[in-house]
Formats: C-alpha cells, structure tokens, sequence
C-alpha cells in the first residue's frame, strides 16, 4: 500500500493541509483521533465515508514525513 493513493493536498481544501481523498478530513484529524485512543472502529463509526486503508494511509503519510525531518546536530 502506498498512501499517495489516498492522501492528497489541495489548496482550496483545508487551507492545504494533506487531507483524505475525497473529504476534508485532514491527516491530522485521524492521527489526533488516533492519538486520543480512538480505535480504527471508533474513528469509522463516527466517519462512516472513511475505511481502514485510508486511516492506515495516514499512518504511513506520518512516518514518511518523519523519515524525512532532518536533524541539526
């Protein structure tokens, strides 16, 4: 799975912020949710257009942009 198939950035939505395909539901949104506790089930009851790959997307979106943060040392 790569997440450039759900992940998309435009700037007429959410003021540019990576969001789902589709919605306005930003990656940041999911990871919070995530974050909070919410379990996948939750996160799609509450959001039923959602589904598991999308909320995996995020994920994947979160740790490739953490691979490419560069430290100073």
């Amino acid at each position: 799975m790569t997440y450039q198939n759900y992940i998309s950035i435009d700037p007429e939505i959410r003021f540019g912020r990576p969001c789902i395909t589709g919605t306005r539901i930003s990656v940041y949104d999911v990871l919070g949710w995530l974050g909070l506790g919410m379990s996948f089930v939750d996160i799609i009851e509450d959001f039923p257009e959602l589904n598991e790959e999308q909320i995996r997307a995020c994920l994947l979106y979160a740790a490739d942009r953490e691979r490419k943060v560069r430290v100073i040392v």
